[in-house]
């Protein structure tokens, strides 16, 4: 019985000295004990709904990131089938143009004067090879578009510069094919504008060429190219 007594002695001891504090806390800052608790509810209902913004913003972006990952903008499917080309697939506006006559060349004698058993055959100004592809060489002027410069040719693909020719002057470009029929086949001679995708430094590799040729996301295009050459 005693011992039951000075437990609840102390309890009401306990109490009092709580609210002795509290009532010291209240006229010291001037906040009553409903503010603070108040104020106590609402940090926690604040940064709650902190951090539940945080998340649902989190799981947003993974939701956008996995959409964006699976639901490319032109699958291949669709470039075979509705014949979605190059000059479609992009917008070229943010590129600047330039209008040009351009007529197409061959590594052959009627272009470049040298036979195929010259050591030099096939071989451009800047060192690379001649090519024909999704990203083929061209021959420019060389003041107008240095070396490594990269054109959207429309009916034709790009082209980087790779080489010059004596009768290439101002703005007049010649876009490489394999042969001559190929050449009065698919080009002949046109005037239009080009696109400026890059502007070259006067330098070119063949790592960077094949580069250029071999990325995954230009394939889907590339085998147009590819299939018109065969």
């Amino acid at each position: 019985m005693n011992n039951l007594k000075k437990i609840v002695r102390r309890m009401t001891m306990s109490i009092l000295f709580l609210l002795a504090l509290l009532t010291t806390f209240q006229s010291i800052s001037g906040v009553e004990a409903k503010t603070l608790s108040q104020w106590f509810y609402g940090y926690r209902f604040f940064n709650d709904n902190q951090d539940n913004r945080e998340k649902r913003i989190l799981l947003n972006y993974k939701k956008l990131q996995r959409q964006n990952r699976v639901q490319p903008k032109i699958s291949s499917k669709q470039t075979f089938n509705d014949s979605i080309r190059l000059e479609e697939a992009f917008d070229w506006s943010k590129y600047p143009t330039k209008t040009v006559v351009a007529t197409g060349y061959t590594a052959g004698v009627e272009s470049t004067g040298k036979t195929p058993d010259h050591p030099q055959y096939g071989i451009t100004y800047s060192g690379v090879k001649v090519k024909r592809d999704l990203y083929s060489t061209i021959a420019a002027d060389l003041n107008v578009f240095p070396i490594g410069t990269i054109l959207f040719i429309p009916g034709y693909g790009y082209g980087v510069v790779a080489d010059k020719g004596g009768a290439i002057k101002g703005d007049r470009i010649d876009l490489y094919y394999d042969t001559v029929e190929d050449v009065y086949k698919y080009w002949g001679k046109k005037t239009v504008d080009v696109y400026i995708v890059k502007k070259g430094d006067g330098t070119l590799s063949e790592e960077e060429l094949i580069s250029l040729n071999e990325n995954e996301a230009m394939q889907v295009f590339r085998q147009q190219y590819l299939k018109e050459k065969s």
